[in-house]
């Protein structure tokens, strides 16, 4: 929801350490891969409940996935960095709900279901509109920095990012979290399917 607004400072914030790693030739998606390393570390803790360190990693996770952006934009495009970036996010989304199932299993399987379920649902209505929008010409002015298509919702990385690490510090409320949060992404999914089906109706024939 204030991924948008989050961009232009983050970009900011990120351009100097970017310019630093692209200097020293490491590539966008070497940064890439180091985040997924990031996030199986992240899964491990947590699974272990070993909150703080799992928080630790993803935090460390988020920060390779700003830096992989800045290298990248320092660049020419590189479609297959987009693709990459944007599949490791949705195994990392994943990851963290399941290991929150595999730490307290009796608590937190069913709440964890629940969540993952409404991830598909949020993931799905994303990509699908990133490749029907294209192919349609669409833009996403919002998001001009993006590798895809990108549309928005009220849950998006930022809010995700911020359930996992409310989580993290109190683990024992990770069931009703993942419930308000399945709520909030239950919204975003019949919003985006608003938002596609509008804009990619088809154009009216004008009358003869």
């Amino acid at each position: 929801m204030i991924d948008r607004y989050l961009y232009p400072l983050t970009g900011r914030l990120l351009a100097a350490p970017a310019q630093l790693l692209a200097a020293r030739h490491i590539s966008a998606n070497q940064i890439t891969l180091a985040g997924l390393g990031f996030a199986i570390l992240a899964a491990v803790a947590i699974a272990f409940q070993l909150y703080l360190i799992g928080l630790f990693f993803i935090l460390l996770n988020r920060l390779a996935d700003g830096l992989d952006g800045a290298v990248a934009r320092l660049g020419a495009p590189d479609p297959r960095g987009a693709y990459l970036d944007i599949t490791l996010d949705f195994l990392f989304y994943g990851m963290v709900p399941l290991a929150f199932a595999l730490a307290d299993p009796a608590r937190n399987a069913v709440p964890a279901a629940v969540l993952l379920s409404c991830f598909l649902g949020t993931g799905t209505s994303f990509l699908a509109w990133s490749a029907a929008g294209a192919k349609a010409g669409l833009d996403a002015k919002a998001y001009p920095t993006k590798g895809i298509l990108y549309l928005g919702g009220l849950t998006e990385g930022f809010e995700t990012i911020a359930l996992f690490v409310i989580a993290c510090l109190f683990p024992a409320a990770f069931p009703a979290l993942a419930y308000l949060f399945a709520f909030a992404c239950l919204l975003t999914i019949v919003m985006r399917i608003h938002v596609a089906w509008t804009s990619l109706a088809p154009a009216e024939s004008p009358d003869v």
